[in-house]
Formats: C-alpha cells, sequence, structure tokens
C-alpha cells in the first residue's frame, strides 16, 4: 500500500444529504403547513415524500446504508428512515461516517427535488415551487455551517425563472455561503430555451463573477425508465439505467463545446458529475473530428473542443479501476476529481481508501493530490483540507 496516498486527504465531489422528515414543514410559513414536502404513508403503504396535495416526490431518502453498515443491492432506496444509516440524514453521524471512510469533505447534492429541482416542475403552484427551493437552500446552508468545514452543499435555484434564478444564486453565495449550483442540462422539456441562448445571461453572468460552477448532475433532468427494453426487473432497470444517465451527461459537455456559450464565459466552470470519466477522452477525440471536417470556419469558435474542455469543464469518478490512470492522463490532470455518490445506490462504499489506491496507486503523488483534492478546492473555492 502506498502510504503517502493512504495519508492523503480526500474531497468527496459527489455525496447526497437525505432530508430529514421535517426539513421543509419545519421552515414554511403557515400558509404552506399543509402543502410543503412532507413524508407520508400513500394508502397505509411505505413511506414516501409528497408536495401540494398528493404530488408523489420519492422514496425517503434514496439511501442504501443500513445502520449496521451493510449495503442493500438492488433497489432504488431503504423503505423507512428507521432502516437506514443515521449518517444519511445526521449531521454528526455524517461526519463521523466520513471519519471513518477517510473522507475530509463532501460536496453535497440534494434527493427529494430532484438533483436540479425538476421533479417540482409538475408544481403548478409557482409560489410554492420558490418556497421548496429557497428553503431547501436556507436548510443545507445550516447544516453546512454547523459542519464547520467539512460539507459544501450546492444550490438549487429556480431556473423557471430566470431573473430569480440569478437573484437566488446571490443570496445563496452572499447570505447562506454555497459554493456553487445545480442546473438542469435539458431546459427545454418545459419549454424554456437551450443553455446557450440569450435568456440566461443573468445567470451565467453572476455566476462567472462569482467563481460558481454550475453542476450538471447525472439525471439532472428527470429520469426516464423508457430508455429500457420491456420487461426488466426492478434490478435490471436499475443497472441499466444507472449506465444510460452516463452518456446524458456527454450530450451537455458536446453541447457546451459546440454552443458559443464558453467563448462568452472564458472563465465559467461546469461541472459533470456522477458520469465517470471513460467516455471522455473518445468524446473529446469525436467533437475534434467532427469539427475538422464538419466545421470549416468554425461558425465564431475561438477554441478547439479540448481546449475548451480543458479550460471550463470538469469531471469525476468513482467505481472505475482498470484504466482510470490511462483515462486521467489522456484527459488531463487538471479536470478530474473523485467522488463516492454516498449513500445512494451504486455507491462506492465501503472500501474507498482501497478504490483510491487501486484507481490512482501507479500515478505521480501531484497527480494524486490534485485528483483527490487540489482540482475540488480550485473549482468549488473550498479550504484546503492540508
Amino acid at each position: 500500500m502506498n502510504t503517502a496516498l493512504a495519508e492523503m486527504p480526500i474531497i468527496d465531489v459527489d455525496a447526497h444529504f437525505t432530508e430529514p422528515p421535517d426539513f421543509w414543514q419545519s421552515r414554511a410559513p403557515a400558509k404552506y403547513k399543509d402543502v410543503a414536502p412532507r413524508v407520508v404513508r400513500p394508502d397505509g403503504g411505505n413511506p414516501a415524500w409528497v408536495v401540494g396535495a398528493d404530488l408523489r416526490l420519492s422514496p425517503p431518502g434514496l439511501c442504501v446504508i443500513r445502520p449496521d453498515g451493510s449495503k442493500l443491492r438492488g433497489k432504488f432506496s431503504i423503505e423507512t428512515f428507521e432502516e437506514m444509516t443515521p449518517a444519511a440524514s445526521q449531521l454528526g453521524a455524517r461526519l463521523k461516517a466520513m471519519d471513518e471512510l477517510g473522507l475530509s469533505m463532501q460536496v453535497l447534492y440534494p434527493n427529494v427535488l430532484g438533483f436540479a429541482g425538476a421533479t417540482i416542475m409538475r408544481l403548478e403552484d409557482v409560489e410554492l415551487r420558490n418556497f421548496c427551493t429557497t428553503a431547501y437552500n436556507d436548510g443545507i446552508a445550516e447544516i453546512s455551517k454547523a459542519s464547520k468545514g467539512r460539507i459544501f452543499p450546492q444550490a438549487l435555484l429556480p431556473f423557471w425563472d430566470v431573473d430569480l434564478c440569478a437573484k437566488e444564486l446571490i443570496r445563496c453565495q452572499e447570505k447562506l455561503g454555497l459554493t456553487g449550483f445545480n442546473m438542469t442540462e435539458t431546459p427545454e422539456q418545459w419549454g424554456l430555451p437551450s443553455l446557450h441562448q440569450p435568456h440566461w445571461d443573468p445567470l451565467w453572468r453572476e455566476a462567472e463573477a462569482r467563481g460558481m460552477p454550475c453542476n450538471f448532475h447525472v439525471a439532472s433532468g428527470g429520469i426516464s425508465a423508457h430508455v429500457t427494453w420491456e420487461g426488466y426487473t426492478q434490478e435490471r432497470t436499475l443497472a441499466a439505467l444507472s449506465c444510460f444517465m452516463f452518456m446524458n451527461n456527454s450530450r451537455s459537455m458536446v453541447n457546451l463545446i459546440f454552443s458559443g456559450l464558453l467563448d462568452r464565459y472564458p472563465a465559467m466552470k461546469f461541472v459533470s458529475v456522477e458520469s465517470g470519466i471513460g467516455w471522455i477522452p473518445f468524446v473529446l477525440e469525436a467533437c475534434e473530428y467532427q469539427m475538422a471536417e464538419n466545421m470549416v470556419d468554425r461558425g465564431g469558435l475561438k477554441l478547439s473542443p479540448r481546449e475548451y474542455f480543458e479550460r471550463n469543464i470538469f469531471a469525476s469518478y468513482w467505481f472505475e479501476k482498470s484504466r482510470t490512470q490511462a483515462d486521467i492522463e489522456a484527459i488531463g490532470v487538471d479536470n478530474i476529481m473523485f467522488e463516492t455518490d454516498y449513500p445512494h445506490p451504486t455507491c462506492l462504499y465501503p472500501s474507498v481508501k482501497e478504490h483510491v489506491q487501486a484507481s490512482l496507486g501507479g500515478l505521480a503523488p501531484a497527480v494524486q493530490r490534485k485528483v483527490l483534492y487540489e482540482t475540488a478546492v480550485r473549482v468549488y473555492q473550498l479550504p484546503s483540507p492540508v
């Protein structure tokens, strides 16, 4: 075992905090007490989060870690809060679990409202929708502050209203201390312009000026089971959907490269979260080839696809092991970070340190430091764990 690597700080750039049952209702004004997100047992069955009158959102926590540390496999979530580890939704237990796994810090993403808030687009009450996002940011910022520099959540924004979106971004940084934000990669499905259109300039201007990265978490535009073939069991569907979601982020990356958005906002940082990295060398090579073959005048694009990626785009890996070192060298050592996805299905658990050794052990210490914490510090404007 590489002793220096075993003792190196690790920033986990993709983990999730299971919102406690009273997370929204404890912050709701009187008019929203009965309709804010809450946990109920529909028809006396398993607990589920609902919002509004009866709009179902998700299982309790999208957590697969039990209190005894064992891991549920083949399902999206443990069915009750009592059956999941307290580290899913209790800060003290989470910090203890991070210590046991060797994690110095975690960058957190939401659960109940979807990874970019898209789940509540089914709510017709826009004011209630707005409350859901601002209350999430308020609550998760309190947890971040109480963690004393170990947990760094990413903000949810009301992307259905771009001006409000920009204002909430400002509030999240200036008032709440949040370091980045989540965004859907497919606003078109709700009748909104594509992300490179001038409509979104108020958001991109504020984000670039403040150094706040835009995170495209897989499934941030929602999850559709229709991409799988008919007749799959739950276990087979979970496995197949997980693979499909990685590839969705390749679409986001290609659009960023060819859209011209990165010329207008050259200092903007975009992160492909929970998508892995093995596909990136192929996509970058494909973009380079297709630009050379099909864009004679480049349409005003100033850089090559690889140059855009190296300057503006970052990605994270967790389960990959056999080709990780070669992929990091092919992609660029300054653009890759490490994650666990704790405590979600297919998360890297419990052998985090062992996996780090297997995937990074043959690389130079300078590269290991970049992947495990230095790039995360730079992208998310975090304090150094050293």
